[in-house]
């Protein structure tokens, strides 16, 4: 078998509080395959957003820390380099977009010079041939008037148009890997769906590896080929995307499934909530930290930790209860 391009290996990664160390990532492990579409979903504070800011090593520290595990990529544990071999990778084999353009962009910098400047650091590229590269992207991502909007700034851009310059700087440097983190929050259903379409036939083209961070199981549904849930800092579930909307195994992934509104035969059917609220990390109760919240709870969950075993062709839970 070939090797994944990239492997999370028992990821931790803690952080220090008024109230003691809390495990943001509790021992995650995951494989992305090359060209593979990896959803990651799970409601706000469930540890997807730092699983990614761990793989990119951008967690603050203090107060954040990777404790221990392994980041395989392209078969070089991550954790082991500095941090100029670090920064060499970011925006060259491993590319981010961020939730929020605005705040990810520089208003004092066009547009241009954002999208040509990793292909100047990383690829060596004279400034003025990475100028006339980035009216190319500019055109990739579908921004009419290439030339035009090159030189403009970020504030002259639509919430939808920045996010589209956010993906032409990732492709600038035909990255293997594309992390993107809820890329299409605070933007209207219809720019949702046009960037979310571009960003995964791009990806495509390019044969590169794309992790999707959201909360939408209806972009998990269109996009990924394969999806891990996560719930207070561990993975609970783990299937092909088709797979886990025709038999979720775990109760919190059929929680999710079954809060979520549908378009299809099913619409008549009543949404049904997931009682309760998200646990404190800074207080997890003994055994499942999902049981307090679960429908199919028994005395073994309070007591014991599950931990993700096999039910399946590429299916995994981390559930006693048969759902």
């Amino acid at each position: 078998m070939t090797q994944p391009l990239l492997s999370v290996r028992n990821l931790t990664t803690r952080f220090r509080s008024d109230r003691g160390l809390v495990a943001a990532v509790d021992a995650v492990s995951f494989d992305v395959e090359a060209g593979e579409t990896l959803a990651i979903v799970g409601e706000s504070g469930s540890g997807k957003s730092v699983t990614v800011m761990s793989i990119m090593r951008l967690v603050p520290d203090p107060p954040g820390r990777i404790e221990h595990g392994e980041i395989l990529f392209e078969g070089q544990d991550l954790l082991k380099l500095d941090a100029d071999q670090m920064r060499a990778i970011r925006g060259d084999r491993i590319a981010m977009i961020f939730q929020e353009p605005m705040s990810s962009l520089n208003p004092a910098l066009t547009i241009g010079f954002q999208i040509a400047e990793p292909i100047n650091v990383h690829r060596r590229t004279p400034w003025s041939l990475a100028l006339d590269k980035a009216v190319e992207l500019i055109t990739q991502v579908r921004m009419p008037d290439a030339q035009a909007r090159r030189d403009a700034y970020p504030h002259q851009f639509s919430g939808g148009m920045r996010q589209r310059a956010m993906i032409a700087m990732a492709l600038a440097c035909q990255p293997r890997l594309i992390i993107a983190d809820e890329p299409t929050t605070a933007l209207d259903v219809t720019v949702q769906a046009q960037i979310l379409d571009l960003l995964k036939e791009l990806a495509s083209q390019a044969n590169s590896a794309l992790i999707l961070i959201t909360h939408d199981l209806g972009v998990v549904a269109r996009y990924a080929d394969r999806v891990l849930v996560m719930y207070a800092g561990r993975i609970v579930e783990s299937a092909p995307a088709g797979t886990l909307y025709e038999n979720p195994q775990h109760p919190y992934t059929l929680g999710l499934i079954q809060s979520a509104p549908r378009l299809d035969s099913d619409a008549s059917k009543p949404l049904l909530p997931i009682e309760g609220q998200p646990p404190d990390l800074a207080a997890l109760p003994p055994g499942c930290s999902f049981a307090p919240r679960c429908r199919y709870v028994m005395d073994r969950c309070r007591a014991e930790r599950p931990e993700l075993r096999q039910v399946g062709e590429r299916h995994q839970k981390a559930c006693f209860a048969d759902v």
